[in-house]
């Protein structure tokens, strides 16, 4: 269960990270770019102590699923960032892939 939480964490470092690029205005701006290198550095160290007990698949297609959508939702919420209904229907797949790939598959379990 610990290294799900390490995967948690590493989601949200990665998430502040990116959600940091656009107010680091192609960094120049010095706080925003710290937030950006701290919560990168945050997201590699975590997921890889993530990798120590779920396989690499799994975790980076959790990663990476669940930080789209998660980035999706604050560019609409903070930037007033639209998607389309193909879009809608993209990131709706992109989180059903993820509880796939978690709550079905057996490829997860170690």
């Amino acid at each position: 269960m610990k290294y799900w939480m390490f995967l948690a964490a590493a989601i949200a470092a990665e998430v502040v990270a990116t959600s940091a690029l656009k107010s680091s205005e192609g960094f120049t701006r010095l706080l925003p770019s710290l937030v950006v290198v701290a919560g990168y550095a945050t997201a590699f160290y975590l997921l890889s102590l993530t990798l120590k007990a779920i396989p690499v698949a799994v975790a980076y297609a959790v990663w990476s699923g669940m930080g789209i959508v998660l980035i999706a939702a604050i560019a609409w919420m903070l930037h007033g960032q639209r998607l389309d209904a193909w879009g809608l229907l993209g990131i709706s797949m992109i989180l059903g892939g993820v509880l796939v790939l978690n709550l079905l598959s057996r490829s997860s379990v170690q």
